[in-house]
């Protein structure tokens, strides 16, 4: 089981990044991308990556939070982030209009940019979409024929929106959302729609720590350790087998990213 999305440059991780790692390894977990979400960001996951070869790899981008930021010098941050062997993706990028830390246009500015990277360097995209799902199709769709890949991380999204994702041929991540008995339950339905091929998952660390882990570790601090509770949970939820499920995302992920 492969997870696609810990945000290990989080400060929360600060005092004990190593550990974190080796607890991942003895869970299970068969290796990690480390999300870049900003230029700063993108060159410590990057780092953080290389440390763990073979093990950890990074994405670089802006999120749409932080769009607002983009510019030349950003994009020729993460084209030079991205002629190393540890950076697999470009990313995160896309649009939130939940939150609209950035301006819409900004956000739709650097998202297309960050698309035009992708394709130039023929790398997959880790992507974001909150409450923006039209206009992201907007965007998006003109890019995919040149794109190698593309993953919708962290989806929470409904049903049609879902299908829309699958018809571009998107994969789709899922983190412990599905495991909130508050707000993951429509999510919990769909997951037999996702083909096994397309799905990926992720715990989104350290974020989204599953709602029905019992017990929970007394910081709430969710850590990629735990993903092997959200694998057998979704294989539950699907009907399979979590070992089964373990090594299906795992290969969906090496191959997405392309990775040995």
């Amino acid at each position: 089981m492969f997870d696609i999305g810990v945000n290990l440059t989080s400060t929360q991780f600060a005092k004990d990044r190593n550990q974190v790692v080796k607890r991942a390894r003895e869970a299970g977990v068969t290796g990690l991308l480390i999300t870049g979400t900003n230029a700063l960001e993108s060159q410590q996951a990057r780092q953080l990556a290389a440390q763990h070869p073979g093990y950890c790899w990074s994405t670089a981008g802006v999120h749409p939070h932080h769009a607002s930021e983009w510019s030349a010098e950003t994009a020729n941050t993460l084209r030079r982030l991205a002629e190393s062997e540890q950076v697999v993706a470009i990313g995160e990028c896309g649009l939130d209009f939940n939150r609209n830390l950035s301006a819409h246009d900004q956000q739709e500015y650097a998202f297309d940019a960050q698309l035009a990277l992708a394709a130039e360097l023929q790398l997959p995209v880790f992507l974001h979409c909150r409450e923006a799902h039209d206009r992201f199709v907007a965007v998006l769709e003109p890019w995919l024929p040149k794109l190698t890949g593309a993953v919708a991380h962290c989806f929470t999204g409904t049903r049609d929106e879902l299908e829309s994702c699958l018809a571009l041929g998107l994969s789709v991540g899922i983190t412990g959302w599905v495991c909130d008995e508050r707000r993951g339950l429509e999510l919990r339905e769909m997951l037999p729609l996702i083909p096994a091929e397309r799905l990926l998952l992720e715990t989104d660390a350290p974020y989204l720590l599953p709602r029905d882990m019992h017990p929970r570790p007394p910081s709430r601090r969710n850590e990629p350790c735990f993903l092997p509770h959200i694998v057998q949970q979704v294989a539950n939820w699907r009907g399979e087998e979590a070992e089964t499920l373990g090594a299906q995302v795992n290969h969906n992920a090496r191959q997405l990213f392309k990775l040995a």
